[in-house]
Formats: C-alpha cells, structure tokens, sequence
C-alpha cells in the first residue's frame, strides 16, 4: 500500500503540503495576534468573517467579481510560467486595461448596441494589457533582460499612468464643476457596462463567466494542443527547444504577452463594474495577489480557479469583519501580506528543496 501510494503521489507532495500548510497555519497565528491587540472578541471576529464570505448574496458576489480578476491574472501567469518566464507585472497591466477601457468606454455613443459596446471594452484592455507586456517581453526576447525586473519595474509606471490620466482634464478626468469634484474618470456609458449575472441581491458579474472561460481555454491549450507542448519544451530548455527548430523567442513573447492581456482584461472588469468609473488605486494590489495565486497553482488550472475563490471569500469575509468586530482594515492588509510573503518563501524552499 505504502509504495502504490508513493507511486501515484508527485515527488515531493507531502513536503509541499507541509510548507504551504505551515504559511497558512503562521498567517492565522499573525491573524489571531491582531484581532487580539485590536481589542476584538476572537469568537465575534471568527463569525464577522465566515458571515461575510456566504451569508450575505452581496458579500459572496463580491467575492465571486474579486475571485474572476485574480483567477483570470493566475492563469495568464500560468501560460508564461510554461514558458518558463515568471510575469510579475500583473499590476501595471491591469492598470493599463483599466485606462485602455475607460478610454473606450467613456466615449462610445450612449446608443451602441451593449454586446458591441462591452466587447469593445473588453478587447481593448486586453490589447493594452498585452500591448504593455509585450514591452518586457521584447526586451526579454531580444536583449535578454530578466522579465522579472522588467515586468516589475513597469508595474509602477503603470500606476503613475492612472494617477496622471485621472488628474488631467485633457486626459480621462471627468469635467471638474467644483472643488469636490473627484480625480477620477467620468461613468462609463450604460451599454459599455458589464451585465450582472442576474443572481437576486448579487452583485456578481460575467467577469465570472469570463475567468472560468478563460481557466477552461487555457487548460485545453497548454495540455491538449501543439502550442501548449512546444511552451513546455521551451520552459524545460531554451537550447533544446531551439535545436529542435522551435520558434523560442516567438513562443516567449506571446506567452507573457497573453498573460498581460489576461491581466488587462481583468482590469477592463474592475473598471466596467461598480463604481464603473477609472479611479487611483482601482488595482487594489490584485496584480500581485494573482500572482501568489499563481505561484500557489503551480501550473493547474483548476487550483487557479479554487485558490482565486478562496482569496475572493477571504477579502469579502475581512470587509465584513471591519465592520461587524471592529477589526481595522489595516489589520485585514497586514494578514494578507504576510500570507503573500509566506507564499513566496513557501515556493523559495520548494525551490530549494528540489534543488538538492
């Protein structure tokens, strides 16, 4: 029994297992201690948090809309990571899909058709998401820089693009008639709007359908087709891909270029849902939340599909336990950075690990 086990587990699984498990099993320890200076009843806030994740068709929808952006940036990651280039600027392309699609959105006539108007707007931070990426990857391909850098480094130029476009009436601002008027985009026309899924009380959008479509694609295409296992030949080897007349640098540049398209396409979400308007800090830090999500997937479409839903509920239930414990949202942050960092140095020792 005990061979037939170790035989049909991976190598390494348990350890795995172990060190995930042990960052999890930290990051609630780190929780508890807050919820405890805070001067929070643990009880209270254990219940704040599992009613914000399911009680409310509210709250869970809003987990659902949180958990499309981070499952449709995980599995963008996931296709460069076949390729064996690790996309850390899921950020800054999702800022560039959101002023891509606020661009579109905000000047489309108010009588286009809504499929025609919100396929626009999709298309477009898409295209921008991928557009911005494909820089990195261009240097990647043909200079040999690390996308690591690159992608990273750009992620703050991304940002500084929103600050400036919303600020600046000739750019995306809205028309300023008084002094409290905000540095944010005007509303997006009604048709470039994303339909709710039509779930009573649920604020849940086709950005749901949207991710799950985009996990299921990029399964079949890195699994099933010819695309999918030349990536795999050329993230085990570049040399060997190359000898066996692969098209490496062309491979490479797409990948990372459609993981930022995936990225600007969940950004074209944020932007086309609730407030429906382009405003500074709209990323909310879900390119880099994507990315642990990613990493914790470890090439598996579905783990992309179920560790983004865990991380939607868990943002949901940490809105709810602000306001029904008394727990401060800078709690709430710092959990969730310490879960990220955990991750990482979780990946770090696997690395490590199989390394020896």
């Amino acid at each position: 029994m005990t061979s037939t086990t170790r035989s049909v587990l991976p190598p390494g699984l348990p350890r795995d297992l172990a060190v995930y498990l042990g960052a999890v099993l930290l990051t609630l320890l780190v929780g508890l201690g807050l919820v405890l200076l805070s001067g929070a009843d643990p009880r209270t806030a254990l219940d704040a948090l599992t009613d914000g994740m399911f009680d409310s068709a509210y709250g869970f929808g809003s987990a659902l809309n949180a958990a499309a952006v981070l499952a449709l940036i995980g599995a963008g990651f996931t296709i460069a990571r076949r390729a064996g280039l690790v996309n850390v600027g899921g950020e800054g392309q999702l800022a560039l899909g959101g002023i891509a699609a606020a661009a579109v959105g905000t000047t489309l006539p108010a009588t286009t058709p809504p499929a025609l108007a919100v396929t626009l707007v999709l298309v477009a931070g898409f295209l921008a998401g991928g557009a911005w990426a494909g820089l990195a990857a261009a240097l990647v391909v043909w200079r040999r820089t690390s996308e690591v850098i690159t992608t990273l480094l750009l992620n703050f130029v991304g940002l500084g693009l929103v600050t400036l476009v919303v600020h600046e009436e000739g750019l995306l601002r809205q028309p300023v008639t008084s002094a409290e008027t905000l540095p944010q985009s005007a509303p997006l026309v009604a048709p470039a709007r994303l339909p709710l899924l039509g779930t009573p009380g649920s604020p849940a959008t086709i950005a749901v359908l949207l991710a799950v479509v985009a996990a299921v694609v990029t399964a079949i295409v890195l699994r099933r087709t010819v695309t999918g296992t030349r990536l795999a030949a050329v993230g085990l080897s570049e040399p060997a891909a190359a000898r066996l007349g692969l098209p490496v640098a062309r491979l490479r540049f797409g990948a990372l270029s459609v993981a930022g398209g995936l990225a600007g396409l969940a950004g074209a979400g944020l932007v086309a849902t609730v407030p429906f308007v382009l405003a500074e800090h709209f990323t909310s830090g879900y390119g880099f939340a994507g990315l642990v999500v990613g990493l914790l997937a470890r090439g598996s479409l579905t783990a992309v599909v179920g560790i983004a839903l865990a991380f939607g509920l868990l943002a949901s239930g940490g809105i709810n336990l602000q306001l029904a414990a008394g727990v401060p949202a800078s709690s709430v942050q710092i959990v969730q950075s310490v879960l990220t960092i955990l991750v990482a140095a979780a990946v770090v020792l696997r690395g490590t690990g199989g390394a020896r």
